[in-house]
């Protein structure tokens, strides 16, 4: 391996490896925000949704990186593909190297896969939430709102929640 291509292998690497560290951190964060989603603690849940925008800020910028190193890498092996994957620069790669690249796409595969199951889990969360609570302002409205039926003269009758109703007039 060349001088260049190994310069390029060795940014290709690291980068891999930072976003390997951005991902697990953000896995970090989902596990915490699901304990906070089951406790209903707004606070911190705020809290976990700006970390996880900056996680996935970093995440973008890295993935930007690896890109471009991996069109770079792919073009010194002689892949000819505008978007290489790391499976076919790693089988064009000496075989340590290749299983370098290897190791570091099992483990970004492994972790964003975790990341996925647990962001539908806490969306559930979330949904189930949100369902509860709408049912909760609901028959907070409902009560407020008070009962307008009809009656037989074709006046509304006023609900228990206007004043001057008498249930029994007897003490």
């Amino acid at each position: 391996m060349d001088a260049q291509t190994e310069t390029v292998f060795i940014k290709l690497t690291d980068i891999l490896g930072e976003m390997t560290k951005i991902y697990r951190q953000l896995l970090d964060v989902v596990r915490k925000e699901k304990d906070f989603l089951i406790h209903v603690d707004l606070i911190e849940i705020d809290k976990t949704r700006i970390m996880k925008e900056e996680l996935v800020g970093k995440a973008r910028m890295a993935d930007l990186l690896r890109e471009k190193y991996a069109f770079q890498l792919g073009e010194l092996v002689g892949l000819q593909s505008q978007r290489p994957r790391l499976r076919e620069i790693a089988a064009q790669m000496p075989m340590k190297e290749g299983d370098t690249l290897r190791q570091l796409h099992s483990a970004l595969e492994m972790i964003i896969q975790r990341l996925q199951e647990l962001n539908r889990e806490n969306n559930q969360y979330a949904q189930t939430a949100l369902k509860t609570l709408n049912g909760a302002l609901g028959n907070i409205k409902e009560t407020l709102a008070g009962k307008n039926t009809y009656e037989r003269k074709g006046h509304y009758k006023q609900g228990p929640e206007v004043s001057g109703n008498f249930v029994s007039k007897e003490a």
